[in-house]
């Protein structure tokens, strides 16, 4: 992976970051020595390079408590024009007080190895599989703590990292601010995944599957609302309507949900959506993820039954999958501060 990018488009966007969306982070300086006499500065790897969709939830708390927090990348080349997160490229990072790995995957093992001084710290930001990751084996011995948003999350994050040690159970950052369900008669929210692999990420089958499920909703008189992931590509959903603001939002409208389970899963069950889950023998998901379902199908023409059957899940099924609600950004970056800046 190339640091050095010195390229003219680089330039002019490092120039126009500015305080990097005003956080601060295109000038650091400094070393964690200093961590307590002013704002702590954080860097943050990701197996989705340029994923940034995962740490835009920490960005309230973060300006609140006066944290700089970026995100590292490879290079601009992924960042959208406007993207509310702070970036920066490894090479353009002048000092910092804290590296964050959500992942074990090739760029957070880089960015771990490329500032081998920096504190380290693994947060669960996203969903993994309970498989160790080959490249976690390179930082682990480094790790100060390790974070997820539930207990059934940690148990996966401590499997896929190979360790067996305390995770302090945070609870996820979507939960800070959920809206009130407000369900609109006949409204079945759609969540989509990622029907193409790229750069930024890996794609999940069973896209076929969840377009012939809502086809069949239509035809039984559903409204189609559709939470489209990030990475989605939008023209396979344009006949029904898009969500303008995310999923967890746009829950508030449904009815019920259906979708191919992922991260977003248990966030949208904290608001009180029945969940319908689009299974694929291709498909690996963790269990903590299916047990937020009130159904799954493995067929389009179950996808009528499953949603007029759905019902929401219990409080202790919700707590194991998604952790307590509420105060979760604080709690985390309260684990950061304690073991990584000031540990």
């Amino acid at each position: 992976m190339k640091f050095d990018d010195k390229s003219p488009r680089l330039s002019r966007r490092s120039l126009l970051a500015g305080a990097l969306s005003g956080a601060g982070l295109a000038a650091l300086s400094g070393t964690a020595a200093y961590a307590d006499r002013r704002a702590p500065r954080v860097l943050i790897a990701t197996n989705e390079p340029w994923g940034t969709y995962h740490v835009a939830p920490l960005l309230p708390e973060a300006r609140r408590q006066g944290w700089e927090i970026a995100q590292l990348v490879p290079d601009l080349s992924g960042i959208k024009p406007g993207d509310p997160v702070p970036v920066v490229t490894p090479d353009r990072v002048q000092g910092a007080d804290l590296l964050v790995v959500t992942g074990a995957g090739d760029w957070p093992a880089e960015c771990a190895a490329r500032f081998p001084r920096l504190p380290l710290i693994a947060s669960s930001l996203a969903y993994q599989l309970p498989v160790e990751a080959p490249r976690a084996k390179e930082f682990r011995d480094r790790l100060r703590a390790i974070t997820a948003s539930s207990p059934a999350e940690a148990k996966v994050f401590d499997d896929y990292l190979g360790t067996r040690r305390p995770i302090a159970v945070v609870g996820t950052p979507q939960t800070d601010d959920l809206p009130r369900h407000a369900p609109e008669p006949g409204t079945v929210l759609v969540l989509t995944s990622v029907t193409r692999s790229s750069g930024t990420g890996g794609s999940a089958p069973g896209t076929e599957l969840l377009l012939a499920a809502a086809e069949r909703l239509t035809a039984a008189g559903k409204h189609i609302l559709v939470g489209l992931h990030p990475r989605e590509d939008r023209s396979l959903w344009e006949r029904y309507e898009i969500s303008s603001v995310p999923s967890v939002q746009a829950s508030a409208r449904a009815e019920a949900a259906i979708g191919i389970p992922g991260t977003v899963f248990p966030v949208v069950a904290a608001v009180g959506v029945p969940l319908v889950g689009c299974t694929d023998p291709r498909l690996q998901i963790p269990q903590y993820l299916l047990s937020v379902c009130s159904h799954t199908i493995t067929a389009a023409d179950e996808a009528v039954p499953a949603v007029t059957e759905a019902e929401p899940i219990s409080r202790k099924v919700l707590y194991e999958a998604v952790g307590p609600v509420g105060g979760s950004a604080r709690r985390l970056l309260k684990v950061w501060r304690k073991a990584g800046i000031r540990g």
